[in-house]
């Protein structure tokens, strides 16, 4: 008899799955090619196709959540692939493609070290991540929370492209700057792994009587981001880099005023 896994979604009848069911994870799949062939790209010194790949990655992660929960379709193996997939796509290769571009040209010792420090603090906040979404599981608290703690693995790798964005909008040698990327590349590890209560869309409630302004909104940007984009990419992680410092400020303020 051959053995089945049992947390692969299955029917109560027969051995075959609805094509659906394998949708996200066959997203999910997809955004992970890609993170590998950016480290192919990588390698071969090939570095914007790299970050198009990547930034493809975080498109898809966004959508593979959100398909699953759709269509209904959500599982553990599902949940571990997609942290798995996450790993590699916004820890080790932003971080390889960081050390390549940036750091690797002047090698020194501590290069080296500041990525794996980034490196190391992904994974430890996926697998913190992990650790909390399964006590809430089996606690029933099915509620989202209105805030994220540390800075989430996708956006954790938009903050550590910065360098390659601005050396694509300006054309400077980040190569030229390695004591600052390596102190820049380490704090956003960090920051990844802390406990500052960070933005999370899930926490946005939109009116009614505006939803037609967020549309038009959502056309400009997206005109600014097909226009422009690493500018606007740019400004969007110095727009977050500033509520991370508003966040740290408010939980310094309440922790004065004797706040949990």
């Amino acid at each position: 008899m051959s053995e089945e896994d049992p947390d692969l979604p299955r029917e109560a009848d027969g051995d075959s799955l609805p094509f659906l069911t394998l949708v996200p994870n066959m997203v999910t799949t997809l955004g992970l090619c890609a993170g590998l062939t950016a480290i192919r790209f990588i390698m071969s010194g090939q570095f914007l196709i790299a970050v198009w790949l990547v930034l493809f990655a975080i498109v898809v992660d966004g959508l593979d959540g959100l398909i699953a929960r759709r269509l209904k379709a959500t599982s553990d193996f599902g949940a571990q692939l997609d942290s798995l997939s996450d790993f590699l796509n916004f820890g080790v290769t932003p971080g390889f493609l960081v050390y390549q571009m940036a750091l690797a040209p002047g090698e020194r010792s501590g290069g080296w070290i500041f990525v794996l420090v980034y490196v190391v603090c992904c994974c430890m906040r996926l697998a913190r991540f992990n650790v909390a979404q399964s006590r809430a599981a089996l606690n029933g608290d099915t509620k989202p929370a209105g805030h994220f703690t540390g800075v989430p693995a996708p956006a954790g790798a938009l903050m550590a492209l910065l360098p390659a964005f601005l050396a694509f909008e300006t054309g400077i040698d980040v190569s030229a700057w390695p004591t600052l990327i390596e102190l820049y590349i380490g704090a956003v590890g960090l920051l990844m792994v802390s406990r500052l209560p960070t933005f999370s869309p899930k926490s946005i409630r939109v009116p009614r009587e505006r939803i037609a302004w967020v549309m038009v909104g959502l056309a400009l940007v997206t005109g600014i981001m097909l226009a422009e984009i690493w500018r606007a990419l740019i400004a969007i992680v110095l727009l977050y880099a500033a509520s991370l410092l508003h966040s740290a400020g408010m939980m310094l303020l309440n922790r004065r005023r004797g706040r949990p």
